[in-house]
């Protein structure tokens, strides 16, 4: 019996080398991109982490909410900013699909939510309660919203649920998409010189927090059903009345053909596990020093040496 055993374990021992040392597939990895900048830096970084591994890396335009459909049908071989608060919903709509995992979290905690900078707070002081800011609405008027306060929201594709959130807790507020992450950031700079209040759509973590001090609005406390059952927070009959977690997740997402076909880049993916501080340096490289995303890239790479050859040398040897 004792022999058996020790068979058997020689047999698991060679049968876990030959996984660990199958080639990857001479295939493109295809990387999804999307519109805000931490994910495409990161999306070049990783993509030039797999490229010194001799592996081959394609980058893809691709909608932040249909990703994870892609990712589910193997279109697409990950996802590496799987936000909580805005994409929580559509992953895990994938999820119960079947065809991509949860290939870990980040150590970066994340917030998303409605935000502004604290020249703001002399115009409003009762912030950052929501209610505060409801009773100061005139005070972020435009001629665009009339009587109304003014509030940009997120791109569209985001899904931000700033209308129903209005809707919901009956706030004199119009609510605005922006085009892009950087017309939010336009509009921030816009209001500095001036000190003028503004209120937009914020997440961290990005390069923002540390050009313009500000804080998020606390609207009533995120509760598991928010966005599902009415009868979850304050509203009995609307969704979306309460305020996007305060502390939430950053997943990574995989394909479920990935380990299989890419053993060693899945491997590094599971390793990977990006900090506040390094994503907002990695936004940080195009949105203040403007550098292009594959630059800022091979720049934050360089100075990351000792945070990624870690992960591939384990993944590699």
């Amino acid at each position: 019996m004792k022999k058996l055993t020790l068979l058997a374990s020689a047999s698991a021992v060679a049968v876990m080398g030959v996984a660990a040392n199958a080639a990857d597939s001479d295939d493109p990895i295809v990387i999804p991109i999307h519109n805000w900048s931490s994910q495409i830096v990161m999306s070049n970084v990783v993509g030039q982490m797999f490229e010194e591994m001799d592996l081959n890396v394609e980058y893809v335009t691709t909608d932040s909410q249909a990703v994870y459909e892609s990712v589910r049908l193997g279109d697409v071989a990950l996802e590496l900013e799987v936000w909580e608060g805005a994409f929580g919903a559509s992953f895990r709509e994938a999820l119960s699909k079947g065809g991509l995992h949860d290939a870990g979290d980040h150590d970066a905690v994340t917030r998303e939510d409605w935000w502004y900078p604290m020249w703001t707070k002399d115009a409003c002081p009762g912030l950052p309660d929501w209610k505060a800011l409801n009773d100061c609405a005139a005070v972020f008027a435009t001629a665009e919203t009339g009587d109304k306060g003014r509030y940009l929201d997120g791109p569209v594709d985001w899904l931000k649920h700033g209308q129903e959130r209005v809707e919901a807790l009956g706030m004199d507020f119009v609510v605005v998409n922006a085009g892009s992450a950087a017309a939010l950031w336009a509009e921030i700079g816009a209001a500095e010189a001036e000190k003028k209040p503004v209120v937009v759509f914020n997440w961290t973590p990005n390069f923002a927090e540390a050009v313009w001090p500000g804080e998020f609005v606390e609207f009533p406390a995120w509760e598991d059903g928010c966005d599902t059952d009415p009868s979850v927070g304050p509203n009995p009959d609307a969704l979306y009345d309460c305020g996007n977690p305060a502390t939430g997740y950053l997943k990574k997402a995989a394909w479920d053909g990935m380990k299989d076909k890419w053993p060693t880049a899945y491997c590094v993916l599971t390793k990977i596990s990006f900090t506040n501080p390094q994503i907002a340096e990695m936004a940080k490289l195009v949105d203040t020093d403007e550098l292009e995303p594959e630059d800022a890239a091979v720049e934050w790479l360089s100075a990351n040496r000792g945070i990624v050859d870690p992960w591939i040398n384990e993944c590699s040897g």
